[in-house]
């Protein structure tokens, strides 16, 4: 079921996504070679509880504050003091707030360091991705807009569009109704209304699209081994107007 938001609803999960993009705006310039995911992931509770909120992943029990994931890693990288980041990495971040009960969600990859031409390049479309995927998201269209619109943006420019995993609705729970494949698939597809608060969130693989899932039951990878990136925004629909609500400053 749909869940479309009224204005007070949408005020707090403003306010969520606005402490969401602070903290990114405090961490970002902090992810380095040399230091550990979980050191990232301490930076990123610390930052949230500081500001009176709880990191949203705990509601799903997963094992850290933010999914972390380097370079094969798509998605859901478990944050770990053994895992180091290094020089030319691509780093994932996916980190969600419950502020007072109000969900954000958002994804940014970042470049570390002499990152090679073809992976900044594959971060640079994704971002166009996401950028498509949100200008196609407004009130009268489909959620196959979306899908559609993401596609078309790494399809021309060679890359593997990750289908098994998909945007979302959030801001009263961290996965809600409608699903929002980046790829136009058979599954529902309604009609975009005011009122929804959408999560879209391009998974592009340098490769082929097939993932496969880790050991450890959380970390999806590409599935021949290439680096992806990942970009996430939280966004609001309006009747007139669509509003990026974890847009960084």
């Amino acid at each position: 079921m749909i869940r479309l938001k009224n204005d007070v609803q949408i005020a707090g999960i403003r306010k969520s996504c606005r402490l969401l993009a602070d903290m990114y705006t405090s961490v970002i310039p902090q992810v380095a070679a040399g230091i550990s995911t979980k050191d990232v992931d301490d930076l990123c509770a610390e930052f949230i509880t500081r500001h009176g909120g709880t990191p949203a992943w705990y509601r799903e029990d997963f094992p850290g504050a933010a999914c972390i994931s380097i370079n094969d890693e798509v998605i859901h990288g478990i944050p770990s003091r053994k895992r180091k980041i290094h020089d030319g990495d691509l780093v994932s971040l996916d980190v969600g707030i419950d502020l007072d009960g109000y969900i954000s969600d958002s994804a940014v990859t970042v470049m570390v360091g002499n990152v090679k031409p073809e992976y900044r390049r594959l971060v640079e479309v994704t971002r166009e991705c996401l950028a498509a995927g949100i200008a196609a998201c407004k009130a009268g269209n489909r959620i196959s807009d979306i899908s559609k619109a993401v596609f078309a943006v790494a399809d021309a420019a060679g890359y593997g569009v990750v289908y098994e995993y998909c945007g979302h609705g959030v801001g009263l729970d961290v996965h809600e109704d409608p699903s929002i494949p980046n790829v136009v698939s058979r599954g529902p597809n309604p009609r975009i209304q005011p009122g929804m608060v959408l999560a879209i969130e391009p998974m592009i693989n340098l490769g082929c699209a097939d993932v496969e899932l880790a050991d450890d039951g959380w970390t999806v990878l590409s599935a021949d081994g290439k680096v992806s990136a990942h970009e996430e925004h939280t966004v609001a629909v309006f009747r007139d107007h669509t509003e990026i609500l974890t847009l960084r400053g």
